[in-house]
């Protein structure tokens, strides 16, 4: 046996006495006390959580080790049981992100279904200090496991660039308010990249050098030889995608940034261009035109240009993606605060569309934000939907009960 061994050995003697002396000396408190003080200082969670499960069974008047199921003890013992059960595991998931070990920490956490301490943490991360294996770790806990996707798509985007990035943002929830500040991210990192690309290249030409404050649009209609012999100074497939996801965005600064994205875009040769979905079929042009809108730019116009895309709605039809065109008409006038326009919209086209399926407010939110639960229960009629018709007549009789309807128009 060599010297380590004997010294390992050593120490494991000691601390059995330790805890023997204690049982005998003060008795099973003092030594279960003695023995989680001891593992509070190691490295060893799982020891820790047992001697803190083991304390909690003493506490309660249980056998030290028990093999029964939990649900065959009496009450009150087993909610007291269970409550320091789950504190135990609390207690051993906080000392291990005290510890730095996100990682080990997680199921813990993740046992009591408390996802918040492990997402402060993961928002502290700095990835340049972090080692990769263990960034990469921490960015699918943070992804995939959902414990802070946001974070997790910035660490991937911060560290791996734009096309991680967006392949991230494909597979995140499909709610808009983790999508949002996602794209938001991604909108603001290309803007950058590619007003900073434009820039140089310019002064590298020999040409006076843009002024700070330049910003995309301006670059590139000052000097449209940037363009030439089919030239592009950004990954044009990165482009198009951050425009695609751009109708999230809901900052205007975000917004602007996003306008200069399309006008770089358009200007690209048909070689670069990438096509578009309806109602986006000129991808670049299209998304200036909506996006403009929402900064109170040209409404009236955008509303007109969506609305010319329109097709007559087919009231058999099941087809989801023929009523894009619809959804995005009525999302915009929805962000611009014109529901009225958009009810009779929603009626016509999203008839019989599942809520949980859209990309817009449906009927009843419509009709709900605008205080028009007189139009909800005429179109609900119509329609032969008895679901909406009641709810919009028990909405108005609330409203009339409340005080003067804001519905009487």
């Amino acid at each position: 046996m060599n010297d380590a061994n004997v010294s390992d050995r050593a120490v494991d003697d000691s601390a059995f006495e330790e805890l023997d002396h204690a049982l005998t000396d003060e008795g099973a408190t003092a030594a279960i006390d003695r023995l989680i003080t001891r593992l509070d200082r190691g490295e060893e969670p799982r020891a820790l959580l047992d001697a803190l499960l083991l304390k909690a069974r003493l506490d309660l008047g249980l056998p030290a080790v028990y093999s029964g199921m939990l649900s065959s003890l009496p009450e009150p013992t087993r909610t007291r049981y269970e409550d320091r059960y789950i504190e135990a595991l609390r207690t051993v998931g906080r000392k291990r992100l005290e510890a730095g070990d996100l990682i080990g920490a997680w199921p813990y956490f993740r046992t009591i279904g408390e996802k918040e301490p492990v997402a402060e943490a993961i928002e502290q991360v700095d990835p340049a200090a972090t080692d990769g294996q263990v960034l990469g770790q921490i960015m699918e806990l943070a992804l995939q496991h959902g414990v802070h996707p946001v974070r997790g798509f910035e660490l991937v985007l911060v560290s791996y660039g734009p096309c991680s990035a967006i392949t991230a943002f494909e597979h995140l929830p499909a709610d808009e308010a983790t999508r949002r500040p996602c794209a938001d991210r991604l909108v603001r990192y290309l803007h950058e990249q590619l007003r900073a690309t434009l820039a140089a290249e310019i002064e590298r030409s020999g040409r006076p050098k843009p002024a700070d404050g330049a910003t995309i649009a301006e670059l590139v209609g000052a000097n449209p030889w940037l363009y030439d012999d089919d030239a592009y100074h950004i990954d044009t497939s990165h482009l198009a995608a951050v425009v695609r996801m751009s109708p999230l965005l809901q900052d205007p600064e975000a917004i602007r940034q996003a306008v200069g994205l399309t006008e770089y875009g358009r200007r690209l040769s048909d070689r670069h261009r990438y096509e578009g979905d309806p109602p986006f079929e000129q991808l670049y042009e299209d998304h200036g035109i909506y996006l403009r809108a929402l900064l109170g730019e040209g409404v009236d116009e955008a509303i007109a240009h969506f609305r010319a895309k329109l097709e007559p709605a087919d009231p058999d039809g099941d087809d989801l993606a023929s009523t894009l065109p619809a959804q995005i008409l009525i999302r915009l006038l929805d962000r611009l605060g014109r529901q009225e326009e958009a009810i009779p919209l929603a009626a016509e086209y999203l008839q019989g569309v599942p809520e949980g399926l859209l990309l817009c407010p449906g009927l009843m939110q419509l009709c709900q934000a605008s205080g028009r639960p007189d139009l909800l229960a005429r179109h609900a009629r119509s329609g032969g939907d008895l679901v909406s018709y009641l709810a919009a007549r028990v909405l108005a009789s609330s409203a009339e009960a409340d005080g003067p309807a804001s519905t009487a128009r």
